[in-house]
């Protein structure tokens, strides 16, 4: 009872110290959660809250604010997490998304003693990091990232020693930036540093070791920093815990490191972009634990594919050595990278075939091979498939890239078994045979693109079913047959179609409505007239539209220029459209268009917004240049008018479109002086105003166009002395001012101000005097044209000495100059060769050629002419050329078309020119050459008029025989071979002696050996006895 009695006593006394004691811990929470409290308002105080983020700050229990989390147990602030969700980028007031906080970090935050989490990215704080974040001790998780601080980072955050994470990633305009890193070292217990985009360049080379010391060191991302330097060696790693490495897009400028491969741990690697050279280390394929390893965009970085890619590769996921030099061929090996899920070789130097063992990678989703030099076919059959869950070809390929090889053969049946496959691109190789009518099958395929190969057949209707179809890419190939409605009838979200360059023909109703709305739409080269297609009607969405040479006649219809407003490219050259152009032109700014190769007429038709090309050449416009086209079109880049009935003069207003690169009005009827404002044209490339009636002195401003590669001014009437203006024009390749007036001296300086000149035509001028030196000094000139002048010199011997012409030309390059977009302009020039003007275009870097005829030249042909083995034309006829032809001549071996006539050369035709098996044309007439003609190999094709007009000359193809001393029957030849003139009694003459005398020969070599062998029979019997052992011996 009285233990009971106790009790009673006790247990008050025990509930009121319990409570005490509660009490007093609630308190503690209080003060603890008041201050931490007090704390936040004041940070508050410093923030600028466009949107009321921080609106719900108010109120006793701070643990509830937005961003606040606390201690469970203690009540105390441990996270402040105020990043913006919803970052996109800066808006106009340069605030980082609709959640932007800005303003002042105030010291307040270093009243939250418990903090250990602050997460303040992507903000737009001004100014640097506040050093006083230093004293928050317990800090275990930082991010900064793209918060609006720049300048230097403080690196008594070095002393945060309790720091795991830590983000100090920046972006333009507010860089943060590092000079060393020796503050890091203090960081011990660091598991994961990122500093993306800040600005690194001055740290020297001691980062590396400054963070081998972290032991603990989990993930480094220190991508596109500037980093500047590596160390290739590395006597101690201590990256023990390092599993990702990410420093791609710097600038290192050195060898891979070799250390690398000696962190087991790793587990991905990213390297890429970053000016690595040098050979990849094999060590990276014995890694186990590496999973990704991304060196692309390198460029110098070498490896053999046989040696790198016969590694373990124990866990290897995600290979990707892109736009990078290796070398060799793909291993068999390769199939046993059995986790592999991602390989990208693209634009490396990677030869010979694909294994078949690739088959064996059954979790590979994304395959890039394009741009190397595989050849062969694509595997007919794959090895390892049946080990593959779904025992069919890589059942989770969704992205196979082979383009851009060499690669030959039939496209395999297992193409049409990638159900998972979403992209195939096997564009520009040398593919053959029919598209696998198995590719419908492929329900997921989004762009199919064979473009480029040797594909012929026809196009399988069951591409039609693929549902999922974006893109389909066929053209440029040997395919032919009827494409009807059939082939698109499930294409409804086509959007690129591009079929041009094969032989289709397009068979739909008239009232088709395709089923998909295309953004592009190529189709030249196809047929697809008669008349202009009606389904076209119903595509709103069209921006490029290209079908040249589609055989489409008629007019267009007017509902096509009301859709026609959308269109970036519109390309119908070729064709056989007729009729006037709405004037303006309906199309959208800064198009393409080309209309040219058409019989359209009437005015020139301008856009009703400017444009960047506009293409009407060879049609029939007439009328003149409107005024106004240089306001209209400011910003046209490529003008071709050429080959119409375009009169008057070319307007003033030209010279507003500063962003033009080609000016085209060739053949036309213009006239008028050249608008000085065309100088105006700076980024001028091209100016052709060829064949037309302008006339007067070539304006000075010419020669502001520095960047200028090709100029005709040929057929016209331009008169006055050369342009020195032109000496400015350093880039030009060819100049052309071929029939006008032009007179006086041809300028020295040519030889020196045009360094990369490949065409020089000057003739059907009335330049006088000596053909200069120094043209000797232009090396790339392979075509010069002086004929038709009144220059007065010998040949200059130094001719020998232009190199361009001293070799074959054996690689055909076209001179395609301005391009912009699909279009160029493309080089053009008339050479005399086979005694007629010739247009060169595609073959003109072919053609090397010298015409000189027509002038007063004089003294001998310079034997270092023959020096000019490249050359393929020369004509010199025409003028007073004295001398022989040099034996040497017959090593022009590449020579088409040689014309020495009308001249005084003497002296015979060298035998050595029956070797010259490429001549097709050869004109030596009237000059006084004699002895025999050749007769033999190449010299027995020519007629004889290519021979006329030399008396001296004897043998076929001339009727005049030859006398066994070489002279033509009407004379003796003299010693050089040339027949001397005598009179008839004199000829008579000696032809009777010549009889007399060979009888006389005749009779003594028969009758003396007789006589001889009659009186010494002795003599007579040795020498038959011999003539039987001869005769013996040959029948033996």
């Amino acid at each position: 009872m009285k233990t009971i009695s106790q009790l009673f006593i006790v247990l008050p006394v025990i509930c009121l110290i319990a409570g005490e004691f509660i009490l007093s811990g609630k308190a503690q929470m209080v003060d603890r959660n008041g201050s931490d409290r007090e704390a936040l308002l004041d940070f508050k105080k410093g923030l600028e809250d466009y949107e009321d983020r921080i609106s719900s700050w108010k109120g006793s229990n701070c643990c509830q604010w937005w961003g606040i989390v606390c201690d469970k147990s203690s009540g105390a602030v441990v996270t402040v997490d105020l990043h913006n969700p919803y970052p996109s980028g800066y808006d106009a007031s340069g605030r980082y998304g609709r959640w932007n906080l800005s303003g002042e970090i105030r010291p307040s935050l270093t009243k939250l003693k418990s903090l250990r989490y602050l997460d303040l990215s992507f903000n737009t704080f001004n100014g640097t990091i506040p050093d006083f974040l230093s004293s928050l001790e317990n800090l275990q998780y930082l991010n900064l990232s793209n918060a609006g601080f720049s300048g230097a980072v403080p690196p008594n955050l070095g002393n945060v020693s309790r720091l795991q994470y830590l983000d100090l990633s920046s972006s333009f305009p507010d860089y943060l930036s590092v000079s060393n890193f020796e503050w890091v070292t203090g960081l011990v217990s660091l598991k994961y540093l990122e500093m993306t985009e800040s600005n690194l360049s001055m740290v020297g080379l001691g980062w590396i070791e400054a963070f081998s010391k972290l032991s603990r060191l989990t993930e480094l991302h220190l991508p596109s920093c500037g980093l500047s330097t590596f160390t290739s060696t590395l006597t101690f790693v201590n990256f023990t815990s390092l599993a990702v490495l990410d420093l791609h897009g710097n600038k290192f400028n050195s060898m891979l490191p070799s250390w690398l491969v000696n962190i087991s741990s790793l587990v991905s690697i990213d390297i890429s972009s970053s000016s690595l050279y040098g050979r990849i280390p094999l060590g990276f394929g014995e890694l186990i634990n590496l999973q990704s390893l991304k060196l692309e965009n390198n460029y110098n970085l070498t490896a053999s594919c046989s040696q790198l890619l016969s590694g373990s590769w124990e866990s290897i996921e995600v290979l990707d050595f892109a736009l990078n030099n290796l070398h060799g061929r793909l291993p068999a090996s390769l199939g046993n990278m059995t986790f592999l899920t991602y390989l990208n070789l693209f634009h490396n130097n990677v030869k010979g075939r694909i294994p078949s063992s690739i088959g064996k990678l059954c979790n590979l989703q994304y395959i890039n091979l394009s741009v190397n030099n595989l050849t062969g076919s694509l595997p007919e059959f794959l090895e390892g498939i049946e080990s593959c869950p779904s025992k069919g070809p890589f059942p989770s390929l969704q992205d196979f890239d082979c383009s851009e090889n060499k690669l030959t053969g039939n496209l395999p049946d297992w193409l049409g078994q990638l159900t998972s496959l979403v992209e195939l691109n096997l564009q520009w190789n040398s593919l053959q045979g029919p598209i696998p009518a198995s590719l419908g099958n492929l329900q997921h395929l989004s762009k199919l693109r064979l473009e480029a190969n040797k594909l012929n057949g026809t196009l399988p209707e069951s591409l039609g079913q693929l549902s999922n179809l974006s893109t389909l890419d066929v053209s440029i190939n040997e395919l032919t047959g009827i494409i009807s409605e059939v082939h698109f009838s499930r294409l409804s979200k086509l959007q690129l179609l591009l079929l041009s360059a094969n032989s289709f023909i397009l068979n739909v109703s008239s009232d088709w409505i395709p089923p998909f709305q295309l953004q592009y739409l190529e189709i030249g080269s196809c047929h697809l007239g008669p008349l202009f297609p009606e389904w076209l009607r119903s595509q709103k969405e069209l921006k490029y539209l290209h079908f040249p040479n589609a055989s489409v006649s008629g007019s267009i219809p007017e509902w096509f220029w009301e859709m026609s407003g959308n269109l970036s490219v519109l390309n119908i050259s070729f064709n056989q459209f007729e009729g006037q152009l709405p004037n303006p032109l309906n199309i959208a700014p800064s198009a393409l268009v080309d209309l040219s190769s058409n019989h359209f007429y009437g005015p020139i038709p301008l856009p009703s917004e400017g444009i960047k090309l506009l293409d009407l050449s060879n049609n029939q416009f007439y009328g003149p240049i409107p005024d106004n086209i240089g306001k209209i079109m400011p910003k046209l880049v490529f003008l071709s008018l050429s080959n119409n009935q375009i009169t008057s003069e070319v307007p003033d207003s030209i010279g507003e479109m500063k962003s033009l690169q080609v000016i085209d009005l060739s053949r036309n009827n213009l006239m008028g002086v050249i608008p000085p404002s065309i100088g105006n044209s700076s980024f001028l490339s091209v100016l052709d105003l060829q064949n037309n009636n302008f006339l007067g002195e070539i304006p000075a401003s010419l020669g502001q166009l520095s960047l200028l590669q090709t100029l005709h001014l040929s057929n016209n009437r331009f008169s006055g002395e050369f342009p020195s203006s032109l000496q400015n024009l350093s880039c030009l390749e060819t100049l052309d001012l071929g029939n006008n007036r032009f007179t006086g001296n041809i300028p020295p300086w040519i030889g020196q101000a045009f360094p990369h000149l490949r065409i020089l035509s000057l003739r059907s001028n009335n330049f006088f005097g000596e053909i200069p030196l120094l043209l000797s000094n232009l090396s790339s000139l392979q075509v010069l044209d002086l004929a038709e002048n009144k220059l007065n010199c010998t040949i200059p011997a130094s001719f020998g000495d232009l190199k361009a012409m001293a070799r074959q030309q054996t690689v055909n390059i076209y001179l395609f100059y301005g391009s912009y977009m699909t279009q160029y302009y493309q080089e053009n020039l008339a050479v005399n060769m086979y005694g007629q003007p010739l247009v060169y275009t595609k073959t003109l870097s072919l053609m090397t050629s010298i015409d000189l005829s027509g002038n007063n030249l004089y003294g001998e042909l310079p034997e270092e002419i023959t020096k000019l083995i490249g050359l393929v034309v020369l004509n010199l006829s025409r003028n007073h050329i004295s001398g022989r032809i040099p034996n040497s001549i017959s090593e022009l071996r590449q020579l088409l078309s040689l014309d020495l006539s009308d001249n005084s050369i003497s002296g015979g035709i060298p035998p050595s020119m029956s070797s010259m098996t490429f001549l097709a044309y050869l004109d030596v007439s009237n000059n006084n050459l004699s002895g025999i003609i050749p007769n033999a190999n190449q010299m027995t094709t020519f007629n004889a008029s290519s021979f006329s007009g030399n008396p001296g000359l004897c043998g076929s193809p001339l009727s005049v025989k030859c006398s066994k001393d070489g002279s033509n029957g009407g004379g003796t030849g003299d010693s050089d071979g040339r027949g001397n003139a005598h009179s008839d009694n004199d000829d008579s003459f000696i032809d009777k002696w010549f009889y007399l005398s060979s009888g006389l020969g005749y009779a003594v070599g028969l009758l003396l050996p007789f006589l001889t062998f009659a009186i010494r029979t002795s003599w007579g019997d040795i020498y038959f006895g011999f003539v039987d052992r001869i005769a013996a011996k040959f029948q033996a």
